[in-house]
């Protein structure tokens, strides 16, 4: 009854167009009235104290990196670096993508913000060399999911508070990964591609592309800084943050000098409405975590599944197909805060490592960005390239599905995540 009156007025709301935050705030007051535990000062105090998170702070720096960013010149130079590197391979500017989305993925960590970037600056260029349309916009929103998998990544961030895990090991665990779901988007690209009979563009000469990577040497740095220093425990994650943000407005307002004092401005104006409403969301997130806690929600799904609790890849297996499910109703940030309270705790009762749950947990939930029919990338990218939202659904599909299949070879194979990120520590 209780886990019934919890999903009932949460999906109700929702069906009824209320906006998910206050769908979760409704939820936590349903199961309140049914607990009889109502008490207002009870639900602004849980409310307050959701968003009241050090390592929270990272998410708004994170944010305003990602905005200084594209707006001042970093995210443009990676993109030519990358062109450089393979434009003049058969099918190169498919391959510029995934790896400009690499690159760019380890600057900002918002995958919106790395799919608005490589709309604006290579689907242009990939339909006026002959590319169909909807198969770029396609490539383009499934290699907008690397974001929040290769660290930084705003996804680890707002997962290792709610499931008090370590963001440092989360950011190290989700390198190798993330370059898997990059390899397995260039194969793809490959195979949907090999028929194609375009011309190819001239090779950039060596000092052409020296040049390209001395332009780009200092956004490439940034990665480098934020790893180095997370590994070494120079910074903890959310100073990683702040370094990130710091060091994006030094070198665009003084390398670069691509940046204004108005761009200024309006940069911080949109990255302080972005935070605003992630941790609104997380905040109302605590209030239905801490009730879901109180109400033993938790206990009650362990004893639902415990017998796959003897079987971990059977159990990753179950609890994935959950995700991708709800994946297809749901945006990222909510996902991760309402379904770490539940999951967690069987997670911990099977015996499976919480930092490799929890990059399997944040691959789904990024590839849920461009399940239909909610997936916001596809609306970003239909948006930027002003595509019909069906022509980048219809393109999205072949790479959504190799990303899936990705992941599951590391559900099947977990030393392709635990490996690594052991070598590292």
């Amino acid at each position: 009854m209780t886990v019934f009156i919890f999903l009932g007025s949460l999906v109700g709301s929702m069906a009824l167009g209320i906006p998910i935050a206050y769908a979760l705030l409704a939820s936590g007051v349903a199961l309140m009235w049914h607990l009889d535990l109502f008490d207002a000062q009870i639900l602004a105090q849980n409310f307050i104290n959701g968003a009241d998170s050090f390592p929270l702070l990272a998410v708004p720096f994170f944010m305003l990196a990602g905005e200084i960013m594209n707006v001042g010149g970093l995210s443009q130079r990676i993109v030519n670096f990358a062109l450089a590197l393979v434009g003049h391979v058969k099918g190169g500017l498919g391959y510029v993508v995934i790896l400009a989305a690499c690159l760019l993925s380890a600057l900002s960590g918002s995958a919106v913000a790395d799919a608005a970037a490589l709309t604006a600056l290579l689907l242009p260029m990939m339909i006026k060399a002959g590319h169909k349309k909807e198969v770029s916009g396609g490539l383009i929103a499934a290699s907008g999911v690397i974001g929040p998998i290769i660290p930084p990544s705003i996804g680890f961030v707002i997962f290792g508070v709610a499931a008090n895990v370590s963001i440092s090991k989360l950011f190290i665990a989700g390198i190798f990964p993330g370059i898997m779901i990059g390899l397995g988007l260039a194969l793809t690209w490959w195979w949907v591609g090999r028929k194609e009979t375009l011309a190819l563009p001239q090779r950039k000469t060596r000092a052409e592309v020296w040049a390209a990577a001395r332009e780009s040497v200092w956004a490439l740095m940034l990665p480098v800084f934020i790893l180095v220093g997370l590994r070494m425990g120079v910074f903890t994650p959310t100073e990683a943050a702040v370094v990130a943000a710091v060091y994006a407005l030094f070198v665009a307002t003084v390398i670069y000098r691509e940046l204004s004092l108005q761009a200024l401005f309006r940069i911080f104006v949109a990255a302080a409405r972005t935070t605003a409403v992630v941790m609104f969301l997380v905040a109302a997130a605590m209030v239905s975590a801490w009730l879901v806690t109180v109400a033993n929600l938790p206990a009650q799904t362990v004893e639902l599944l415990r017998p796959l609790l003897d079987n971990q890849t059977l159990l990753l297996i179950a609890i994935m197909l959950l995700v991708m499910l709800v994946g297809t109703a749901m945006d990222m940030t909510p996902t991760i805060l309402i379904m770490t309270p539940v999951l967690m705790p069987l997670i911990k009762a099977a015996g499976i490592d919480p930092v490799y749950f929890g990059v399997l947990f944040i691959i789904n939930n990024s590839i849920g960005l461009i399940t239909p029919p909610v997936g916001t990338i596809l609306n970003v990218v239909a948006g930027v390239g002003r595509m019909k939202m069906d022509d980048v659904t219809l393109g999205v599909l072949p790479f959504m599905a190799a990303q899936f299949a990705v992941m599951f070879v590391m559900i099947i194979f977990p030393q392709t995540v635990l490996a690594p990120l052991r070598w590292f520590y």
